[in-house]
């Protein structure tokens, strides 16, 4: 039987490969590390979360994409690799968890890097 920690790590690893991957085919230049996904564990669902982190990390885009169509192409991709969503954390959780100072150092980095990204089937 795996260790719980290792099980954890694989599923934080394969999230973390599959949103970067979609990233990556769409060209989009977002590389998200676990104290991204750790920060955007608090909001209920994938959609909202990648909507949350383009509208505060990358609100230009939506000058010329549709926040439905980054997301849903965004997902799309991401679920083809990992199905599973990465669980919400619970305020408890998050309170409880000694990454979070780090992650909240993080969510002041200022993500953006300038341009339009290529998207495919755009």
């Amino acid at each position: 039987m795996s260790h719980p920690t290792a099980e954890h790590d694989r599923q934080l690893e394969a999230q973390l490969c599959a949103f970067n991957t979609s990233f990556a085919e769409l060209g989009l230049r977002f590389r998200w590390d676990a104290r991204t996904l750790y920060s955007l564990a608090s909001i209920a669902g994938e959609h909202a979360r990648v909507a949350a982190y383009i509208d505060a990390h990358h609100p230009h885009l939506l000058k010329a994409y549709s926040m439905e169509f980054l997301c849903e192409a965004i997902l799309a991709r991401k679920r083809a690799q990992a199905p599973e969503e990465w669980p919400q954390a619970l305020p408890a959780q998050r309170s409880t968890t000694k990454e979070w100072p780090a992650m909240a150092a993080g969510a002041q980095q200022d993500w953006r890097e300038g341009g339009l990204p290529a998207l495919a089937g755009a």
